[in-house]
């Protein structure tokens, strides 16, 4: 089995690549910026960290866009952090960025869910350990048990129109309010916290991944 992680120049991605060779140490695990190594994977991983305007610009200075879009199409594909923020119609980061478009929501800061005498008393980015509420079952989730602890690290947070939030929200946080911790849709599962950061759960959810076939029922 060959694993594509996708190099855009951001995000902990040796990181991602050491996780994935521990959890599946027969499969061919490649960190790569070529389009032809994304299309002829069997998975493909999308990190990100940092700024999301950084993270499109690279997906198209690298020529990743159409490799990337069609393996969001055909094959399983795991986001995360910004990498799944991405996925999303419309980030407000760096002066508003259209996203891929795969999930029909919108990423924004942390602060426009709460009024100015509130922010001071939360501390942005979120950074460190949070419970994960699984919505619904998928077996991305299998061997973890609901309420874990997961590791994140981000000022912006998605939310989804609420006749959305059944069908694609797996995965929920709260952060002084509930925000979008996990999303899946057919062959694509992505998070909002950092697998490759969260240990022994962590690690599960990146050895699902490597066995699961893109099939959610």
């Amino acid at each position: 089995m060959k694993v594509s992680i996708v190099d855009l120049g951001v995000g902990n991605l040796r990181s991602v690549e050491q996780a994935v060779r521990t959890v599946s140490p027969n499969s061919e695990v490649l960190v790569t910026s070529e389009a032809d190594q994304v299309q002829s994977a069997d998975k493909v991983v999308l990190p990100g960290q940092g700024a999301i305007g950084s993270w499109l610009r690279e997906l198209d200075a690298r020529n990743l866009r159409v490799a990337v879009i069609n393996a969001l199409d055909t094959k399983p594909v795991l986001g995360i952090c910004v990498g799944m923020q991405a996925l999303f119609s419309f980030c407000e980061e760096d002066g508003g960025q259209a996203g891929l478009g795969l999930f029909n929501g919108e990423v924004r800061h942390f602060r426009q869910f709460h009024p100015q005498q509130a922010e001071q008393r939360i501390s942005i980015p979120q950074m460190g350990w949070n419970q994960v509420r699984q919505v619904q079952s998928h077996p991305l989730w299998q061997g973890i048990k609901n309420d874990a602890h997961f590791y994140f690290l981000h000022s912006y947070c998605a939310n989804l129109s609420t006749e959305e939030n059944t069908a694609v929200m797996v995965g929920s946080a709260n952060y002084h309010h509930e925000y979008v911790a996990a999303v899946a849709y057919k062959n694509v599962f992505a998070t909002q916290f950092h697998p490759e950061k969260s240990h022994d759960d962590g690690l599960q959810l990146i050895r699902n991944f490597c066995g699961w076939d893109g099939i959610t029922v």
